[in-house]
């Protein structure tokens, strides 16, 4: 091989390289957080939650995303929330509460 040859050879990946790199990075992981509560009733909750996740590395906003779902209490709301965050693409699902109703889900 020629030097020009192997010239060009390394030019040529190297500008491909980036392209590649980006095409392997992973999307961020979503979970669903549920919750038959209120916001303001549920911040113990989710504090302890997030503090679970950042003991096993994972930080929202750095390398996981969550999408917050509240019935305020309006139990009729669970079923629609619920088909809501399944049909939506998601990593994980955790229900939370303190009498967990999987029907519901």
């Amino acid at each position: 091989m020629r030097r020009r040859e192997f010239i060009t050879l390394v030019g040529g990946a190297a500008a491909g390289w980036p392209r590649v790199a980006r095409a392997q990075q992973s999307a961020v992981p979503v979970i669903g957080f549920l919750k038959n509560t209120a916001a303001e009733a549920s911040t113990l909750q989710v504090a302890a939650f997030r503090r679970g996740l950042s003991e096993m590395g994972y930080d929202e906003g750095r390398n996981v995303s969550i999408e917050y779902q509240y019935a305020d209490n309006q139990y009729n709301r669970l079923s629609k929330l619920a088909a809501d965050l399944v049909h939506q693409p998601r990593s994980n699902r955790s229900p939370c509460g303190t009498q967990p109703n999987t029907r519901d889900l």
